[in-house]
């Protein structure tokens, strides 16, 4: 069976966005799903879909449709959050309710919605079509619900590390885990496979999210390229701040909280302030372990599908790499 490198699953499915053409009228609905589609970005989500597929069969364009589906959904929910968050740029390039207005970014994104469900149904063989469209649309519900437990958690300063797993597994995991399910349903898994590589999916969900909290704090800006301390300045729930809050008391719980009622301060003293805070207790020792222990579990589960073992070298080397891990 051949077997495709990561650089071959981003070129089909680059290629095959691409040339999806929006030739409907009206152009002001469809012109800046163009626009949010052609902004680029890893396209992780669809390349395990086809890595997953790849697992038990290799034609991986017969599953291009599904693939582009998912890379639509998800853009849409990004589209809206940009919106929630009132955000100017992605991908250093203006949102679609900044370069049009937010009533088309509200209708576009619906569009995207709608259009993702007809390309995930698109070609899809029918004695699948049950599974992976009970598979995507349980993703796509437990995104919105993650979504809310998100602005949810803005106005808490109670909310546990146990409550920002369950949101984060929401909000990012499901729909990772559903991409890879997905690929795995299509290419003719056993429920007991398919299940399996979802629960890999979770766990790399989390280990993904996690990392992006710690290294919005430790990164080398030029290497994480953007600045770093962006979560401390919003005050934004990440497992960091969670984690301090639940473990500094006295004079330290003192002065994060007022760190975190200040209304005007300079951004570089509050991140120093609010980092020497982490590292006095071991946040980021915390926060390591963590990412650590789910990813190893990941493989773990990644071990136990039933394929041989080689077929799995690809996803473990681009979740490898999606880590800053080398195997």
């Amino acid at each position: 069976m051949k077997q495709y490198q990561d650089k071959q699953f981003l070129e089909q499915i680059q290629n095959y966005i691409g040339h999806l053409a929006y030739t409907h009228e009206p152009e002001d609905l469809y012109k800046p799903i163009e626009y949010v589609l052609g902004l680029g970005g890893k396209r992780i989500r669809p390349i395990l879909m086809l890595m997953a597929y790849n697992l038990y069969k290799d034609d991986i364009e017969s599953i291009l449709s599904q693939a582009a589906a998912i890379e639509t959904y998800h853009n849409f929910t990004l589209l809206h959050d940009d919106l929630m968050d009132n955000a100017d740029l992605r991908r250093n390039r203006p949102t679609v309710h900044k370069k049009w207005n937010e009533n088309t970014a509200i209708l576009s994104g619906d569009t995207m919605l709608i259009l993702s469900y007809q390309m995930m149904i698109n070609s899809c063989p029918s004695e699948y079509v049950g599974k992976v469209m009970e598979t995507f649309g349980k993703a796509a519900l437990e995104v919105c619900e993650g979504q809310q437990w998100d602005m949810d958690f803005e106005t808490r300063l109670d909310v546990s590390a146990d409550e920002y797993m369950k949101m984060i597994c929401l909000k990012t995991s499901v729909l990772l885990a559903a991409s890879l399910k997905i690929g795995a349903i299509l290419g003719g898994a056993s429920c007991e496979d398919a299940n399996l590589i979802y629960d890999f999916g979770i766990r790399m969900g989390l280990a993904f999210q996690l990392q992006d909290d710690y290294l919005d704090v430790y990164a080398d800006p030029n290497v994480f390229g953007k600045n770093i301390g962006g979560d401390i300045c919003s005050n934004k729930k990440t497992y960091m701040l969670i984690t301090a809050l639940e473990k500094t008391e006295g004079n330290e719980k003192n002065e994060l909280l007022y760190w975190l009622n200040a209304k005007t301060f300079d951004p570089a003293e509050k991140i120093k302030a609010v980092t020497d805070i982490y590292n006095n207790i071991g946040v980021p020792e915390i926060c390591l372990k963590k990412i650590n222990t789910l990813y190893d579990e990941g493989l773990e589960i990644l071990d136990k599908v039933s394929v041989a073992d080689y077929l799995k070298d690809n996803l473990r080397k681009f979740t490898g790499k999606l880590m800053n891990r080398s195997l």
